[in-house]
C-alpha cells in the first residue's frame, strides 16, 4: 500500500508527485522521468497496460478517420448535423495520437521517458481533446431535444448552428484545459506516472488544485451530462407520448423501443467512459493523505481514453447510413450488413409524428 506524497526537492517539485511508501527519503531518485516506476506496481501491470493502449490505437486510429473520410466521401453524409460527428472524430484523433501513443511508449518503458515537457503536452492535448468530445455529446443530445420536442417551435438545425455547435466545444475544450498551462493547477504524471493529466493529488496553495478540479468536474463532467439526461430524458418522453397515441402502429411502437435502446446506451457510455476519473478526481482532492494502490490512479485514465473508441461505435455504427459507408469503403463497395443508405432520416425533416431511431442517434 503506498500514500501520495510531497516531492521535495526543489528542482522537481513543479514537475511531478508519485505515490511512495511512507518511509521512503530519497524521493528525487525515484523520478517518473528518469527511472522504471516498479516500485510502484510490477512490469506485468505496465505491459498490460501499454498493449490495451495499443488496441485503442489500432481501434480508434481508423474508427475515427473513417468517420472523417466517409462524410468527405459521400455527399448524403455531408449533413449540417454531421458537422459535429466529424467534430467529435477529430477531437478523438487528437487525443488517440498523443494520449494512448504516448501512455503506450511510456508503459513499455515503465517510466515517462519523453520528460516533463512531453508531459505537459500530454495532459493538455488529452484534456482538450476529450472535453472537446463531452460537449459533442453534449451539443448532439441538445440538438435532439430541439429538433424532435420542439420548446422552441418548428425549430430547424442548419449550416450556422453546426458551426456554432462545434466551435463552442473547442472553446469549452480550452477554457478548461488551458489553466493548468497558466498556473492553475498543473499536468503532472499520475497513477503509474506513465502517463499524464492534472494534478488532483495534492493541497498547494500556489497551485490552487482544489478549485480547479472542482471547476473542471463542475463544467466538463457535471454540465455536459446534466443537458444529456435532460434532452434525452425530454426525448423519451415525447417518444412514449407519440407511442401511446399510436398504439395500433407496430412501427411506432418499434421505434420507440429502439429509441429507448440507443438513448440508453448513449447515456451508459458516457457514464462508463468519464464517472471513473470525474469521481476519482473529486474523491483525491477531498481525501488527501488516504492509502490506495497507485495503479488504481491509472484506471480511470484508462477509461477515458478509451471513449475515443466508444464513442464512434455509438454514435457513428448505430447510424444505418455513416454504417453502410464504412462497411462499403472497407470492403469494397459492398456492405456485409445488406445496409442501404438511402433508408436513413438524414437531412429529412424530423416529425415527431413519425419518429425513428435514426432521428434520434446522429442523422
Amino acid at each position: 500500500m503506498y500514500k501520495v506524497k510531497r516531492v521535495m526537492d526543489a528542482e522537481m517539485s513543479d514537475d511531478f508527485y508519485i505515490p511512495l511508501p511512507l518511509d521512503t527519503t530519497n524521493i528525487t531518485a525515484l523520478s517518473p522521468f528518469l527511472v522504471p516506476q516498479t516500485h510502484l506496481g510490477s512490469p506485468t501491470i505496465f505491459r498490460s497496460i501499454a498493449v490495451f493502449m495499443f488496441f485503442i490505437l489500432l481501434l480508434g486510429i481508423p474508427i475515427n478517420f473513417l468517420t472523417i473520410l466517409c462524410t468527405f466521401l459521400n455527399k448524403k453524409l455531408r449533413t449540417h448535423f454531421n458537422y459535429i460527428l466529424v467534430n467529435m472524430a477529430v477531437a478523438n484523433l487528437l487525443v488517440i495520437f498523443i494520449g494512448p501513443t504516448l501512455s503506450f511508449y511510456s508503459n513499455s518503458q515503465m517510466y515517462f521517458a519523453l520528460g516533463p515537457l512531453a508531459c505537459k503536452i500530454e495532459g493538455f492535448a488529452a484534456t482538450l481533446g476529450g472535453i472537446v468530445g463531452l460537449w459533442c455529446l453534449a451539443v448532439v443530445a441538445f440538438e435532439r431535444y430541439l429538433v424532435i420536442c420542439k420548446p422552441v417551435g418548428g425549430f430547424t438545425f442548419r449550416e450556422s448552428h453546426a458551426i456554432m455547435g462545434c466551435i463552442f466545444t473547442w472553446i469549452a475544450g480550452f477554457t478548461a484545459a488551458g489553466p493548468p498551462l497558466f498556473g492553475w493547477s498543473r499536468y503532472i504524471p499520475e497513477g503509474l506516472q506513465c502517463s499524464c493529466g492534472p494534478d488532483w493529488y495534492t493541497v498547494n496553495n500556489k497551485w490552487n488544485n482544489e478549485s480547479y478540479v472542482l471547476f473542471l468536474f463542475c463544467f466538463s463532467f457535471g454540465v455536459p451530462l446534466f443537458i444529456i439526461i435532460f434532452s434525452y430524458g425530454r426525448l423519451l418522453i415525447t417518444l412514449r407520448a407519440v407511442a401511446k397515441q399510436q398504439e395500433q402502429s407496430a412501427t411506432t411502437q418499434k421505434a420507440e423501443r429502439e429509441v429507448t435502446k440507443m438513448v440508453i446506451v448513449m447515456v451508459l457510455g458516457y457514464l462508463i467512459c468519464w464517472s471513473p476519473y470525474a469521481i476519482f478526481a473529486l474523491w483525491a482532492t477531498s481525501h488527501r493523505g488516504e492509502i490506495f494502490e497507485p495503479w488504481m490512479a491509472s484506471i480511470p485514465a484508462i477509461f477515458s481514453k478509451s471513449s475515443t473508441v466508444y464513442n464512434p461505435v455509438i454514435y457513428v455504427f448505430m447510424n444505418r447510413q455513416f454504417r453502410s459507408s464504412m462497411m462499403k469503403l472497407v470492403f469494397c463497395g459492398k456492405s456485409p450488413f445488406g445496409d442501404d443508405d438511402d433508408s436513413s432520416a438524414s437531412g429529412q425533416s424530423t416529425q415527431v409524428s413519425s419518429v425513428s431511431s435514426s432521428q434520434v442517434a446522429p442523422a
